[in-house]
């Protein structure tokens, strides 16, 4: 039921009590041991994160975007890495089998993925491919008898060490020409590279891929060849809704934290709260991280109707993608912009492992390029505005 404000409550409710019971307790050490958060990640399979968005006649809830936004906000609230972990999962991981895939891909893969019995991830980014997918240098050569031989390297793809299918990207003869393709993490071919050691979002473990002449059958291709790019331009949005929706999360798990603190600390003979300088910080930041939650619910919204055919609210001089690029970017800058107030605001405390600001704002960091960088996403905003 798409816009239900009282199922949305429902799923926030239900989500805000795994984060604070069950997520929040072991963010620390998910961050420090740099370990993927098996239980956890399959325990949110079980109370339905990975099927919100999807019909029921595949397993899902289709409860639509607005309602994984929550689920996703409220998760990264808990923990930045299972945030970003269950992200995948619930978007770029499973979608081009649901939208792409037969019945038998759908039963074997992709049913058992929303569920939290197999996990899926996606294979675009490359060493010398990020933001400019055109220039992807992983082919798909196609023999006599259908099939396509994979040959390539990837990075940066989130959940390889655990995945048990890929869905990877390449291109045919021609620069830009794209498909998707389904690679399953047993075959004959597929080697995983080094696990990338990174500032933030730890537990969401990332690695390299190498791909050397891995077959694909005719009926694993997700995507033709020359309609890849066609087909990734039908889930920006929701990349950026996302994205925007986990920026929100950690956005406020700093704020609560700063809040805290300034209430309890004193400081000559007053909490810190009372001491001008600390409510200005905070009253920004909370006003900026407010504005970024208007927005990502307004495109949420919008692409909502659209997806059901239903006309959009007034004053849509926009595109529904620079509506998304605008909201992922002010999520992630307000999340970096209330870590960074917060790790002020706690001074020396904020810098210890003691409190979770420090985890929070090397987590904010991934937001601003996960998903597409900030300059990606104003360039897009400016397209649209005709400049």
């Amino acid at each position: 039921v798409h816009g239900d404000d009282e199922v949305l409550g429902q799923i926030r409710s239900l989500f805000q009590d795994f984060a604070a019971n069950e997520v929040r307790p072991q963010a620390a050490a998910i961050d420090s041991d740099d370990s993927f958060p098996q239980e956890l990640w399959s325990k949110a399979g079980e109370i339905g994160c990975f099927g919100l968005r999807y019909p029921e006649d595949v397993g899902g809830s289709g409860l639509g975007m607005r309602a994984l936004a929550t689920a996703i906000e409220e998760i990264s609230w808990g923990s930045g890495s299972l945030g970003a972990a269950c992200l995948m999962q619930s978007l770029m991981g499973t979608h081009f089998l649901y939208r792409c895939g037969d019945a038998d891909i759908r039963s074997t893969w992709f049913e058992p993925a929303i569920a939290g019995k197999a996990i899926g991830v996606i294979c675009m980014t490359e060493p010398n491919s990020g933001s400019d997918l055109r220039s992807m240098s992983t082919r798909a050569n196609r023999s006599d008898s259908g099939e396509f031989t994979l040959n390539g390297q990837k990075t940066w793809v989130t959940s390889a060490p655990v995945a048990d299918f890929f869905t990877v990207f390449a291109r045919g003869d021609n620069e830009g020409e794209l498909g998707a393709f389904l690679v399953l993490a047993d075959q004959q071919g597929v080697t995983l590279g080094r696990q990338l050691d990174k500032l933030g979002v730890r537990g969401s473990v990332t690695c390299e891929l190498f791909l050397e002449d891995v077959v694909v059958p005719q009926e694993r291709v997700l995507v033709p060849l020359g309609e890849g790019m066609s087909a990734l331009r039908e889930i920006l949005v929701e990349i950026r809704i996302q994205t925007a929706a986990l920026a929100l999360g950690l956005g406020r798990a700093a704020l609560e934290e700063a809040l805290n603190y300034a209430g309890e600390r004193e400081q000559f003979g007053r909490p810190l709260a009372k001491f001008q300088a600390t409510r200005l910080r905070l009253a920004e930041v909370a006003t900026e991280l407010e504005a970024a939650r208007v927005l990502v619910d307004d495109v949420a919204r919008r692409a909502e109707l659209a997806t059901s055919g239903e006309s959009p609210p007034s004053g849509d001089d926009l595109g529904l993608i620079g509506r998304a690029c605008m909201a992922k970017w002010k999520a992630s800058e307000a999340a970096l912009a209330t870590s960074q107030a917060a790790m002020r605001t706690l001074a020396s405390y904020g810098y210890s492992t003691e409190y979770p600001v420090e985890r929070i704002l090397r987590d904010s960091w991934f937001t601003l390029f996960g998903g597409g960088t900030s300059e990606i996403l104003l360039l897009w905003v400016a397209r649209e505005l005709g400049l």
